[in-house]
């Protein structure tokens, strides 16, 4: 008997996609029906942390900072929460969806009208010189990153990253003994360079955040570069063994790959730009979290390094004034700036060579382009699949 496959395969495939933070590889992914139900829930924890955290922000006075802090965090926790019980996509009445929406667009109006009833006066999110506006420009920022974040599934792609943190910092251990050698080779002595302290020590924080910026973005244009590559390479690969394995613990496990391609091998549909763009976020979020783990041994390192060969006064002899004390830390803000900068580059060569070098890439870099490699496969079957249940439809 032909296999016939049913729309609840594809909707649990296509919640498998929503998991595993790549809800674009859904046939027909759209605004209105799948992104929009996904992120009511997250707009009605803003809407209302809003309502604690900005009506009371005259009140709060030089406490606002704390209280935002706090809501943040009882909000995350809350997302969290749900995130955890919900397992699938969520559904809502039409009545629902336009009572949050026009609850959330009337926010902007409803904030600074709640605020001048209780204390006289408005104080916007953006200060005196944004006014009323303040209001419009963080509820639009706040629809914007919830729009972005729920289309290309960012917090899942960053829940996933974190999961694996551990185990990339247990490679990240291995790969400081054989990378470290060969680093130090080069920065070592760029680090007790006095033009260097002197550059760092002028060099305000925004600017340094500017230049490890530079860095992340380099590894993630890198990190582009390589995946369009993999990509090409997969969508030639895709033989029955490789979409059996890929479909195995998946809503497609009891799919029969043989007999999907007795007709011959399945043809990956090309992907969209969107879709690519999902691709190089899961890409970027597990390698730039690699880089951090990194980046933190290294600038532990250069610190402790710091500490013990660098003296105040072999540091004023440098700086050429005496060092500026950090104001979190015991130690010159300039030794805080050069281990930022060199842990920022070392975490640069850590994931470009990971990419490039043939040992460092099957240990550090294959991982996430089997996951990758792994997402096209089941996509593959998953579309073949779904035409069939659109034909059996129409034909039924």
């Amino acid at each position: 008997m032909p296999f016939t496959a049913s729309p609840a395969m594809v909707r649990q495939t296509e919640r498998w996609f929503v998991r595993n933070g790549t809800p674009t590889m859904i046939e027909g992914y759209g605004f209105v029906k799948h992104v929009l139900p996904r992120m009511l829930p997250a707009l009605a924890f803003v809407t209302l942390a809003s309502l604690v955290w900005l009506v009371q922000l005259k009140t709060a006075g030089a406490a606002r900072w704390a209280l935002l802090a706090v809501v943040a965090a009882v909000t995350l926790a809350a997302w969290v929460t749900v995130s955890l019980f919900v397992r699938r996509l969520p559904r809502f009445s039409p009545t629902a969806i336009i009572s949050i929406l026009a609850a959330y667009a009337a926010m902007p109006v409803a904030v600074p009208l709640m605020q001048l009833a209780l204390d006289g006066d408005v104080t916007s999110p953006g200060g005196p010189a944004v006014g009323v506006l303040g209001f419009v420009i963080f509820f639009a920022a706040v629809f914007v990153s919830t729009l972005l974040g729920t289309t290309y599934g960012l917090g899942t792609l960053l829940h996933r990253a974190i999961k694996h943190a551990v185990y990339d910092l247990r490679n990240s251990v291995h790969l400081m003994g054989r990378a470290l050698p060969t680093m130090l080779f080069v920065t070592l002595f760029l680090f007790f360079t006095g033009e260097l302290w002197q550059a760092m020590n002028r060099l305000t924080w925004w600017r340094l955040s500017l230049v490890v910026a530079l860095f992340a973005a380099i590894t993630v244009l890198a990190a582009a570069a390589r995946l369009r590559d993999e990509i090409g390479r997969v969508e030639q690969e895709l033989s029955p063994p490789l979409l059996l394995a890929a479909c195995k613990r998946t809503p497609l496990a009891k799919a029969p790959i043989d007999e999907l391609t007795a007709a011959g091998p399945l043809r990956a549909i090309p992907l969209n730009g969107r879709q690519t763009g999902n691709l190089l976020l899961v890409l970027a979020t597990r390698q730039l979290m690699q880089a951090v783990v990194v980046g933190l041994a290294l600038f532990a390192f250069f610190i402790i390094l710091g500490l013990l060969v660098v003296t105040p006064e072999t540091a004023e002899q440098w700086i050429g004034a005496p060092p500026v004390p950090s104001k979190l830390f015991d130690v010159p803000v300039a030794l805080l700036r050069n281990a930022t900068l060199f842990a920022a580059f070392g975490s640069m060569y850590f994931a470009i060579t990971s990419m490039s070098d043939a040992d460092h890439r099957r240990q550090f870099f294959a991982p996430i382009i089997d996951e990758i490699e792994r997402t096209l496969a089941v996509r593959t079957v998953y579309l073949t699949v779904r035409s069939q249940t659109t034909t059996a439809v129409k034909t039924g």
